[in-house]
This record gives C-alpha cells, structure tokens and sequence, in this order.
C-alpha cells in the first residue's frame, strides 16, 4: 500500500510524507525548497515530488492520498459551539451554520489540482480526508511504538473546529473521549499573547516559552484570559481569540487580541529586549497553559495514566517543552511521546498513518526524522565550484575528528550531512555546531551567526552513555522535545546550553540513528571532557532550515561563520 500525505489546510507549513508498505520512507516540509518560513498559502507541490522520486515511485503508483482536513457535519456540536461562541461577529456565526465546510471545499479543491501538477490520477487515486485532529492524534500514537493502552493528548490552535483532544489508543484504533472548539483554544490564547509580546503567530511561540523563565509567574493574574473548571475551558474572547471589529488593529493589520487587552495590558511589546513588564507577562502566559493544560489532563486521561503510564502528544503546543517537563514530572506518566513534527506540518504524517491503520495496516515506530533530501561529496563539490563566491574546499578524512578539533578550538561549525530533518529541530544533519563548555559561544554563535534574540537559549546534543548523569532521568529523548534540570556539576561544564532556569532541551544522541554525528561529538568529548555539543539549526533568523549545499552555502557566506562541513569537504574563509 502506498500512501502520500499532504498537509497545508490552514494556509501554513504545508508538507508531505510518503509510507510504503506501513514504512515512512520520505517526508519534508515545503519552506526548505521554496526557502519560504512557513511556505503560507502554498501547496506542497515540491515536497511531495521530492518524496515520490526519492523513493522511485511513479505518482500513478499512489494508492491514496490522505489530507488532515475534514467535513464536519451540520449537526455535530463543532459548529454550533463556534456559532453561539462568536455571536458578537453574526457574519461568522451564520457562515459556520450554513457554510460551514466551504474551507473544506476549497482545501479539496487545491489539493486536487496538486495530485493533477504531480501526475497522480484523480481517477485511480483515492482521495481520503481526515480530521485535522485526528490526524495529529495518528502521528503520535500509530509511531510511538507503544503497544499498550496510550492516552492521547492533542492542543493546537484549531483545525477544521477543534482545539484540543483527548482520547485513547488501543490495538491500533483511535478513540475519542473529548475535545474542546474554537475559541475556547489553549494554543490560540498563547498564540494571541505571542503577538502581543511582538513575536509572529505560528512562529514566536517559543520565543515567549523562552522568555518566560526570566519573569515572574505570579506577578500579574492571566487566570481572566482561560475560565478553566477542569472539565472544560472558556475563553474571554473580549480579550484574546477575538475576530471581526474586537480585533486589535495597528497599521491595517487585525491581530488575535482585542483594545480591550491593550488597556489592561498597556501597548503592545516592540523590540529584541526582555523588558519589563512583558517578560513577566510572558512567565504568566507559560504558567496559564501549564496549570490549565495539567487540570484538564488530570481530569480526561487520569484513569488511563494511572492505568499505563503512556501518553503521546502532538499539535503546535506539542513543542512546548516547559509543559512536557511538567507532564512527565506527573507522577503517573511513566513514559510521554511527542511527535518531534508536532504542529501542522507532522499531520502529513499523522493523516497517511491514520489511513493506513483504518485500513488494517500497521506503520513502524519512529526511530529518527531524517527523512529528507541527501547530497553526496561530489554534488556538495559541484555546488562550490558553481557558486558566485567561489569557495575554498578540500576533502578531508576522519570528518569526526577533524570537525572535532574546529569546535575545541573555541570556533562554531556549520554541518551539513546526511538527510534532512522533518520538523522544526536540528538534530545533527544540517546544524550549526559549538562547544559547549566554551566560554562565550552562544554569544558568537548568536550575534554573529544566528542575529536572533540574545535571551534565548541553545540546546545540547548528548551522548546516550552520559545523558543520566547530565540530565538526571533515562526518560528518552532523541528529538529535543523535553526540557530536564541539569545535574549541578554539568551546569558547571556546559553553561553554554543551560537555560536561566537551569535546564535544558536536549537531543540524546545514539550511534545507531546518527553514526557520524555521534562520532563527532565522541571526538569532542576526547579533546575537552564533554559529551555533548551546542546544537542549533543551519539558517539565519527567519529563514527556513538549510536543505541544498547551495543552500548552505549561501548561509555561509552571509554570516560570519568561518567552517561549514559539507559531507567530506571543509570550506572555510580563512587560513587556520
């Protein structure tokens, strides 16, 4: 059975994935071909043909084709909730009534002229829909590899009208137990104080979980914004997730929050700085989500937990780290999987999974998320040769080591190997590297390479031998999708990625997903003592993560970087 998904209903990070078989061979999100952040309103035209080709299938070969999107029946209770719910924009409410699947409609309409672009037969090939949550439901449970009864955990923005799910896992199937709709959104609240505090919806989130441990959680009450009575959550839309004439408005542009909020609040943030009162506003925000999101657990997967101790978890809030620590930290979680794609590019995934397993078919666990486009030695040479700014190269042996030796000696490294990452982490494929018990290379990395925020944090790549030790738990984390407090020594060592509340977000290292990159930061670990390095993402601010070599390279020379690996070549500017 071959089944390509696609995503991109909500106009944001279309992608796509490709099972074969039950085995996902190939995914990639649209922003690194277009080198688009977010690639909106566009189709994932690229991705999806990169993924057919790599695999060596004709797209007449594709048995169906599974979007995250669904109707959503006049009588269900989504759309009257939605309707009674805005009530103070009729507009919106009557069109959720009686037009209530046109975005539907027209997601159905785009998608097929995609499979048309790509040569798939509309005729032959099945088109099937799945609920947007649904499908983030399938990309955590159906890859997590766990096999006994699993609670599900799903909290985003929206999708087609639901906000948030709760429900099980079990033998394969999918069970509901509760959702909540839109705009009583967990994820659309954090979404709106994100503009608020002058970040980009969809993109500055965890800009503000960054922020936050800098603020004081108890400074100011957000308690107002979320009416929370553990079975359910009431949003006040005269202050956040509002639409229409409540709306915000500066220089023609309406944002999710209201003049109501601004007068409580005062103007919205401008501006790099962690300033008061924002970065308190930010660490009242974080703990809002935490305290609500940890009631409504409690309440709808208790008894499962108690049960199993097994929970999978995705859409957008998925990746806020600072909550998953405080959900293993429950005491009765044993084990929480979080699929490292968690927002809407991962329902790609989740919605060609979905439609596998309903089709009595099984789909791997997920052991890494290389599953994008590789270049060999000599296309990386190629690339240099053909670049305006012709580059210095030379093979060298012994990469590891000799990549090694570049961070010992106190500078940072672009390295780009292998395949490409699906989902918003670098996890040692196309990354930018540093040692991290060197003083000051967070600061470089950050001023010189990344001109992003000086408050935010970099994570660590750690060795599986030492990521006990350091991180204090055995709790698996390949995917830096969980924060842990840093063990006092370590802190010491590598204070380059120990965030100011004493933790950090780690990728544990093994050598059988990522020999090269293990070997590597095994190198390192000779030459200075330490078993892990600073790990960030090859791009500069606000561009995607690199994809190609030229792609790398145009970083490259717009950055004051000084050494870029590129499989088995070393560019570097100047004479060591």
């Amino acid at each position: 059975m071959i089944v390509l998904g696609l995503s991109g209903a909500l106009t944001h990070d279309p992608s796509a994935a490709l099972y074969v078989n039950g085995k996902l061979v190939a995914a990639a999100e649209e922003e690194r071909f277009l080198r688009e952040k977010h690639a909106k309103r566009k189709w994932p035209f690229h991705s999806a043909k990169y993924c057919l080709e790599f695999a060596g299938i004709s797209p007449l070969d594709v048995d169906m084709v599974a979007f995250p999107y669904a109707k959503i029946g006049l009588f269900r209770p989504d759309r009257w909730h939605f309707a009674k719910r805005y009530w103070y924009s009729p507009d919106r409410s009557l069109t959720a009534l009686f037009n209530g699947n046109r975005r539907f409609r027209r997601n159905k309409n785009g998608i097929m002229g995609l499979m048309k672009d790509l040569g798939i037969d509309t005729a032959k090939t099945k088109f099937v829909p799945v609920e947007h949550h649904l499908a983030h439901a399938s990309s955590a449970y159906h890859l997590s590899g766990f096999k006994e009864k699993t609670a599900i955990l799903g909290i985003d923005g929206k999708g087609e009208y639901a906000t948030t799910f709760f429900g099980y896992g079990e033998n394969g199937k999918i069970f509901k137990i509760k959702e909540l709709y839109d705009p009583d959104s967990l994820g659309g609240v954090y979404g709106a104080i994100t503009q608020y505090l002058g970040f980009e919806m969809l993109d500055g989130e965890f800009k503000v979980m960054g922020m936050a441990p800098y603020g004081n959680p108890v400074k100011y009450d957000f308690s107002r914004l979320i009416q929370c009575d553990g079975k359910s959550i009431k949003v006040d839309t005269s202050l956040v997730n509002t639409v229409g004439l409540r709306r915000y408005k500066e220089e023609g542009l309406g944002y999710y929050f209201s003049n109501k909020l601004i007068k409580w609040l005062g103007p919205k943030r401008e501006g790099d700085e962690i300033d008061d009162p924002y970065v308190d506003y930010a660490a009242s925000m974080q703990k809002l989500l935490e305290d609500v999101s940890l009631q409504l657990i409690e309440t709808y997967l208790g008894d499962i937990l108690q049960e199993t101790g097994k929970l999978c978890f995705a859409g957008g809030v998925g990746l806020n780290v600072k909550l998953n620590q405080r959900i293993i930290d429950l005491p009765y979680v044993d084990e929480l999987f979080v699929q490292p794609a968690a927002s809407d590019a991962g329902t790609a995934i989740g919605a060609a999974s979905y439609l596998i397993n309903e089709n009595g078919g099984q789909v791997e666990k997920m052991e890494h998320v290389y599953l994008g486009p590789s270049y060999s030695t000599e296309e990386c040479i190629d690339a240099c040769k053909k670049h305006p700014i012709k580059a210095r190269w030379e093979r060298i042996d012994q990469v590891p080591k000799r990549a090694a030796e570049i961070l010992a000696e106190g500078n940072p490294l672009a390295w780009f190997q292998g395949r490409m990452e699906f989902g918003p982490r670098a996890l040692g494929n196309r990354s930018i590297l540093g040692d991290p018990s060197y003083p000051g290379i967070a600061e470089r990395i950050n001023t010189q390479i990344k001109y992003r925020e000086r408050w935010r944090p970099f994570c660590p790549s750690i060795l599986d031998s030492a990521a006990k030790e350091i991180l204090q738990t055995d709790h698996p984390a390949p995917y830096m999708t969980f924060a842990f407090n840093v063990d006092g020594h370590w802190k010491k060592k590598i204070p380059e990625v120990v965030h100011e509340d004493g933790t950090a977000r780690p990728q544990v290292v093994s050598e059988k997903t990522n020999p090269r990159y293990y070997e590597l930061i095994q190198n390192l670990k000779e030459l200075r003592g330490v078993p892990a390095v600073l790990n960030t993402s090859l791009n500069r601010r606000g561009e995607p993560m690199i994809c190609s070599p030229t792609d790398a390279l145009n970083m490259f020379f717009g950055s004051d970087l000084q050494f870029l690996i590129m499989e088995d070549i070393l560019i570097k500017k100047s004479i060591e």
